[in-house]
């Protein structure tokens, strides 16, 4: 993990903090090309009730829609969170190329066990189990705190 790339799970951790001052679930991602150029981000979008609006769910359909194949797999999505199921899914379907994220879902489960929060309508597979040709990275030790903060306030406010 290189200083580049530490900046751009950085931005996603940014991005799920302002997911979370927006009122959604603290989740934010980065799209950058195999050149190292950003080419879109997001963060959550569910508060206005579809659960589907997951930020790397969005990226994946921007890259069909904005990015040759061959673009796309030398792509790379950085996330705060590791893809869910549905996510995981979107990036195999599309063609992404690696995956690199902070937390995973192993931990957020835990953490929401620990809090006594309800866990997530779908089971926490991990990308591995969804999507077993997707190069995978994670977790980043040095940001999950940052992550896991975010994901404490949430649970506070609930």
């Amino acid at each position: 993990m290189d200083e580049r790339e530490l900046t751009h799970l950085r931005r996603c951790v940014d991005l799920a903090a302002e997911a979370l001052e927006a009122g959604d679930e603290p989740f934010g991602s980065v799209l950058v090309d195999g050149a190292g150029t950003v080419r879109a981000e997001d963060r959550n979008r569910i508060a206005g009730g579809d659960s589907t609006r997951h930020p790397e769910f969005e990226l994946a359909r921007w890259a069909a829609e904005n990015l040759t194949p061959q673009e796309r797999r030398d792509a790379t999505v950085y996330t705060s969170g590791e893809h869910c199921p549905m996510c995981s899914a979107a990036h195999a379907w599309v063609g992404l190329g690696r995956i690199v994220y902070v937390a995973s879902s192993a931990q957020l489960t835990e953490w929401l066990t620990a809090w006594g929060r309800p866990q997530p309508p779908v089971r926490p597979l991990s990308v591995r189990e969804i999507a077993p040709s997707v190069k995978v990275e994670g977790p980043v030790d040095a940001l999950v705190p940052a992550v896991k903060a975010l994901h404490r306030r949430l649970a506070d406010r609930s």
